[in-house]
């Protein structure tokens, strides 16, 4: 099992089970890989998808409106 960075952590903290589910294994694998950041695309009606992302820094998280 990967340990999350504090940042991941505290990003999840607070988050509905719903963000949680989505974001997490994309947080996970950042963590394994720890070479790039994630991105949190927030689309229309609510709806997230979370990447990885070489132009964000590991350890890091970027929302972003798509």
């Amino acid at each position: 099992m990967n340990i999350l960075p504090a940042s991941y952590l505290n990003y999840l903290e607070g988050k509905p089970a719903a963000v949680v589910a989505t974001v997490k294994p994309v947080l996970q694998q950042s963590a394994a890989d720890r070479l790039h950041g994630v991105r949190v695309k927030l689309l229309q009606h609510d709806e997230i998808q979370a990447v990885l992302d070489e132009r964000i820094p590991f350890g890091e998280i970027l929302e972003a409106i798509d």
